[in-house]
């Protein structure tokens, strides 16, 4: 009997944790969680992590198993889930993978570039350069140790040419040598479902949970984090912008305003990234007997 990965996806807020769940407990299936930041335990306020209590109800792996202080990446999700696959596929013919980070998703469905890990000290070198000197003369850098990369790299994503050169410090070839974006063939088929809703409706669903959080203690969540705002982990929406909060250069209002609304543009971005996946069969939230119909056709 042919094995089934079910990727549940879609764009933040649209409410994949409620369908996964539905779909968990129809199949009787746990849900292998393909969230980067939901990962870290001291950060659930502010990734929206599975409740307790919706942990409760199904088993879900990779939610707060880390600490925001370990290293983790794409291609560790990837070995971690494929060593995980197995196990599950003794005891049903489907499993399930929900979430919205793309490179996780992505990851675990073709495959990733082995890309060398980047240890904390050759971050924080990069971050003082970058702090100290501006954009620019790491550009001129990126240029002269990797033309190749420097000739297609977005010159406006820092943390795209700052990555670029933390692999160069690292290993001491560039990075475009580890870019082989060789497709990995997987012993097990892939149902991709997406997750859809109008784009004013996802605003409205985004503004309000950026407003449940703060309720909730996302303020107090992020001042514990203080004294780790420099890892990586906490490079993210709704920390980032708490912490000029913190420094004083921005009220609270606009701190919650400027979580909106980066919500809301990391949101388009993952519908562009999405849309561009023409396996991927798209369904609204209410269209659960639907999805449950074609994951049948696959046991």
């Amino acid at each position: 009997m042919n094995k089934t990965l079910v990727v549940i996806l879609g764009p933040t807020a649209v409410g994949k944790s409620d369908i996964s769940i539905q779909v968990a407990r129809h199949f009787n299936i746990p849900i292998i969680n393909a969230d980067s930041r939901q990962i870290f335990s001291e950060i659930p306020i502010g990734t929206a992590a599975p409740t307790p209590e919706q942990q409760k109800i199904v088993k879900h792996y990779f939610v707060g198993n880390h600490s925001i202080t370990d290293y983790y990446s794409a291609s560790m999700f990837e070995n971690d889930v494929l060593q995980l696959l197995p196990i599950l596929f003794e005891t049903s013919n489907i499993a399930l993978l929900s979430g919205g980070s793309m490179m996780y998703i992505d990851a675990v469905c073709n495959g990733i570039d082995d890309i060398p890990t980047v240890d904390d000290e050759t971050r924080r070198l990069l971050k003082h350069k970058y702090d100290e000197q501006g954009l620019y003369p790491l550009l001129k850098e990126l240029e002269k140790v990797d033309p190749d990369y420097y000739r297609i790299v977005d010159k406006k994503n820092t943390r795209r040419i700052i990555h670029a050169l933390e692999i160069y410090y690292v290993s001491g070839k560039p990075y475009t040598s580890f870019r082989t974006n060789c497709i990995h063939k997987r012993p097990f088929n892939i149902l991709k479902i997406g997750i859809d809703r109008p784009r004013e409706e996802l605003y409205d669903r985004i503004n309000s949970r950026v407003e449940t959080m703060v309720k909730s203690g996302l303020v107090d969540e992020a001042r514990q984090l203080l004294p780790y705002r420099e890892l990586n982990s906490l490079n993210t929406v709704g920390y980032k912008e708490l912490f000029d909060y913190f420094d004083g250069k921005i009220p609270l209002e606009e701190a919650v305003r400027r979580i909106q609304s980066n919500t809301r543009r990391y949101m388009r971005k993952q519908l562009t990234w999405f849309k561009k996946d023409a396996s991927i069969h798209w369904f609204g939230p209410d269209n659960i007997k639907e999805i449950i119909n074609i994951i049948a056709t696959y046991r």
